[in-house]
């Protein structure tokens, strides 16, 4: 084990806790209801070419709309080279998820500037959690809405918190994470005093995100726990563990994750528990192929 970094001793969740009252905000997260996502959820009412208009005031979004378009256009005869073609090929659902990834992941960016950490693999591993947590929950009709995408998206937001607020121990807990043989959040409870999952909820709260949010990012890796929205927080821990399995970007948790070892955890047991075999094999399948897609979609993201 290597020495242990300066500023590393652990904190009480009162020195924690003011700790985070200095910690820059998300403001992705409370403007969820932004101009974009209003003219995205209005009906029919609005025209491909205002939509068009207001994503081409924001390069990044344009960029990576543009780049998703050719990613994910299957043999058509000349895919779509301006805005307005791809916000009619890929449909106002996509053009949603999108504006979100955009605006999330920029100031997720900004919050951990100055942090050594593989974070463009963290983002792919955001991402990719976010794609199959949407799976989960269209197989199952689970969900309306964007709930499920977002949550997936920002259930590891205590890691970037974590960079942000607490950079010493956060890298402590990198440098040691290979060589520990305990897991990531055992380690952060020993170092810091809170694991990622918990830092995560409390920074939200302050946020004043919605309730659903908190929870979700509190109990992503023990949804049994969750007494009012266990199905999307087992959607994610599902999620999680496939894409860490697929070595799908870089949580920061190296901790090795079985052939099949989510059929056995707790998420899978509230989603798929009620199931006949033969349905929850079917549901798998098509759980997998969703899961050997997402590299090409994350290559237009991120």
């Amino acid at each position: 084990m290597g020495s242990v970094l300066p500023g590393c001793a652990k904190l009480e969740r009162a020195r924690i806790d003011v700790r985070l009252s200095g910690c820059a905000s998300l403001p992705s997260l409370s403007t969820i209801d932004s101009a974009l996502r209003e003219l995205l959820g209005a009906d029919q009412s609005h025209n491909t070419s205002q939509i068009a208009e207001v994503i081409s005031r924001d390069p990044s979004l344009t960029a990576r709309l543009l780049r998703l378009v050719k990613a994910v256009h299957h043999g058509a005869s000349r895919p779509p080279s301006d805005i307005k073609e791809a916000v009619l090929f890929l449909g106002v659902r996509q053009i949603r998820q999108l504006a979100m990834v955009t605006q999330i992941i920029e100031d997720f960016q900004k919050m951990a500037e100055g942090n050594r950490f593989p974070w463009q693999q963290f983002w792919r591993h955001c991402l990719a959690t976010a794609l199959m947590t949407r799976a989960i929950t269209d197989l199952l009709e689970a969900l309306d809405g964007e709930i499920d995408y977002v949550a997936g998206l920002i259930h590891d937001v205590g890691k970037i918190v974590m960079a942000s607020a607490f950079p010493d121990h956060f890298e402590e807990i990198h440098q040691r994470g290979p060589e520990e043989e305990g897991d990531l959040m055992s380690l952060e409870r020993q170092v810091l005093g809170v694991d990622h999952a918990e830092l995560g909820a409390m920074y939200l709260r302050r946020q004043r995100l919605a309730d659903v949010y908190v929870e979700i990012v509190e109990f992503h890796h023990a949804p049994e726990l969750a007494r009012h929205h266990p199905t999307v927080t087992a959607a994610v821990q599902v999620s999680d563990m496939l894409v860490r399995y697929a070595k799908i970007g870089d949580s920061g948790n190296h901790q090795p994750v079985p052939v099949d070892s989510w059929l056995e955890s707790a998420g899978a047991k509230i989603l798929f528990g009620h199931q006949k075999q033969a349905e929850r094999d079917r549901l798998w399948d098509g759980l997998l192929q969703s899961l050997e897609h997402i590299p090409a979609v994350l290559e237009s993201l991120v």
